[in-house]
């Protein structure tokens, strides 16, 4: 995993507020005044003692007991509004970084993928995020108990200067420990975030090919493998949270016997006559207000702590990025929390008319490897079907990857009806074009969510995309038909009913050229048979660009292009090719080396 520096917390901090400013600005409005609030507690406290020297009335009484209740009242509608505020500004926060780390994967090439696996992401997603936003929850009560211990201090300043004084003893301390354990605390986070990532990605990858494990009996060997991974974890997470709490407790117990400390010398100075001792009021007010003081300290040492420990989630989140700086976590998005999301958003415009789509010079070669495509020319046309074949390791995968923008083209151009089409990832969507990979992806929903995938479809659409997919009578067959859970990845369904929905899904939104990659790999010869007639009976206005090397595909192409070590070999009609071109006699006949067409 690439690691961009680290940039300091601070910056990043700033960030976060420049997102909300009118709602941080209130957050922290709310806090302060919530932290400086006591003080008035401390006064009211100082002239009780003093009252009770100099005897107190009671009128006065009632006053006091009137202004203990008035706070009591005012600070906890304060702390309401301040906990409801600081919940949604923590919220849309967290869901902003969230919502951006996704739009970038999805920006990525889609068959080049996350260098992290899903179960790494997942933790990054969950964990990191959470990790960034402790600190910044934190700062609002550091600066809250700063503005606080600053007015506490210069109010005690007032009552005695040299006892004030050393109560910046046990603040200098926690400074002190706070800044030389910064790197320990960066490193211990670091290996703790790490090893959790670890074990996130070992259990993703292997729920995900628990069959494979149980084919090859290798439960006994996960097993070890995850108790391996699990006690790295818990020896980081120790490490990690054993520093954090030790740190706490040096904060605070440093703040607590400078306290005690500080009210000895207090208490000696109450003793004293004459006009340089303290009132009783005066020394209660310093007892209570010397909280205010040092809370500022423990506050700081906390902040400081979670800042660095965030500041290693920040460069992990930057490196799911992929290339992208970090600022990119929290540049403003729309969350639609504030407005309900229109049907119209989750549509598109219709595209002007298809006419062609043309391909020329295409190259993209795997990095490190010779494999790829190459110099590559391509055309079709509105109501062509064209069949891309070879044999395995051709570029035939790659070639439609590259089209669609999934893989970044080096060299070479994609046009659509003679325009140069910059961005292909993001230009050959629905309803342009839609795209059906060789092992598609199904989610733990129902089969009409998964079908539909929020998309507002036209009236009777998503029955005739059923028809030409072949499933209707799967669909019939099924408990509670299209509203059947088929669970995480579609493991309910067959090979061929996954292929068959995931085409359908594709034919639901209507595009105007259609790719399919091998869909009819996992089909009986007789649906597959089927399926090619139904779409080739539907395509009226509509393109079809497939790849195959089955005989049913092949026979109704218009047009077959044959690949061989990533370039086109031969380009005509099956009955043309199976005389001219020896690769795709090979292809059609099956001889070794190449696909079964049967």
């Amino acid at each position: 995993m690439s690691r961009q520096p680290t940039p300091a917390f601070t910056r990043v901090l700033f960030r976060m507020i420049r997102q909300q400013p009118i709602r941080y600005a209130f957050a922290l409005f709310l806090w302060v005044t919530i932290w400086t609030m006591p003080i008035l507690i401390g006064l009211i406290s100082a002239r009780y003692f003093d009252a009770l020297v100099d005897g107190m009335e009671v009128t006065t009484l009632t006053l006091l007991i009137t202004a203990v209740l008035a706070y009591a009242f005012i600070r906890s509608a304060f702390i309401f509004l301040g906990m409801r505020n600081h919940a949604s500004l923590l919220f849309r926060t967290a869901a902003t970084m969230r919502r951006n780390l996704l739009v970038r994967i999805f920006e990525l090439p889609g068959a080049a993928g996350l260098e992290a696996t899903p179960g790494e992401a997942v933790s990054r997603f969950r964990d990191d995020v959470e990790h960034v936003i402790e600190p910044f929850d934190l700062f609002v009560d550091f600066i809250g108990a700063l503005v606080s211990g600053l007015i506490a201090f210069g109010i005690l300043w007032t009552i005695d200067p040299v006892i004030t004084a050393v109560i910046a003893l046990p603040v200098t301390i926690v400074a002190i420990v706070s800044n030389r354990t910064g790197g320990l605390l960066r490193r211990y986070r670091r290996q703790a975030r790490d090893a959790t990532e670890a074990i996130t990605g070992f259990l993703g990858e292997t729920f995900s090919a628990t069959q494979s494990v149980k084919v090859a009996g290798a439960e006994p060997h996960m097993l070890r493998r995850l108790t391996q991974l699990n006690e790295v974890r818990r020896t980081m997470m120790v490490r990690d949270r054993t520093l954090t709490a030790v740190l706490e407790a040096v904060f605070r117990n440093t703040v607590n016997i400078g306290t005690g400390l500080i009210l000895l010398l207090a208490a000696g100075r109450l003793t004293a006559t004459g006009d340089a001792g303290i009132s009783l009021g005066e020394f209660a007010l310093f007892v209570f207000l010397l909280t205010q003081v040092t809370d500022s300290a423990y506050f700081y040492g906390l902040y400081m702590a979670r800042a660095k420990q965030g500041s290693v989630s920040v460069e992990r989140l930057a490196a799911t990025l992929s290339g992208e700086p970090w600022q990119r976590l929290m540049e403003d998005t729309k969350l639609g929390l504030d407005d309900d999301v229109s049907e119209s958003a989750m549509t598109s415009a219709a595209p002007d008319p298809f006419v062609s789509l043309s391909v020329r010079d295409l190259t993209y070669r795997y990095r490190d490897s010779t494999n790829g495509i190459d110099g590559v020319d391509l055309d079709i046309a509105r109501g062509e079907f064209v069949v891309i074949t070879g044999r395995i390791g051709s570029g035939k995968t790659t070639l439609l990857r590259t089209i669609l923008g999934l893989l970044p083209a080096e060299r070479g151009t994609v046009l659509w009806n003679g325009e140069i089409v910059e961005d292909p990832s993001t230009y050959l969507t629905p309803p342009r074009a839609a795209y059906t990979a060789q092992v598609p992806r199904l989610f733990s929903m129902s089969l009409e969510e998964n079908l539909v995938l929020g998309a507002v479809l036209e009236s009777g659409r998503l029955d005739e995309s059923i028809h030409i997919a072949t499933m209707r009578h799967d669909i019939d067959m099924m408990p509670e038909g299209l509203q059947t859970r088929i669970g995480p990845r579609g493991v309910r369904l067959s090979g061929g009913q996954v292929q068959r929905s995931a085409a359908a899904r594709m034919f639901a939104r209507s595009p105007q050229l259609i790719v399919l990659d091998d869909v009819s790999s996992a089909l009986d010869v007789e649906t597959e048979q089927m399926l090619w007639e139904r779409l080739f009976e539907a395509r009226r206005d509509v393109a079809v660009l497939v790849v195959s090397h089955r005989h049913a595909a092949l026979a109704q192409a218009d047009r077959v292009i044959v690949m061989d070590a990533g370039r086109v070999v031969a380009v005509g009609a099956a009955s043309e090719l199976n005389e001219s071109s020896e690769a795709f006699r090979a292809i059609w006949d099956g001889s070794p080396g190449a696909p079964n067409p049967s």
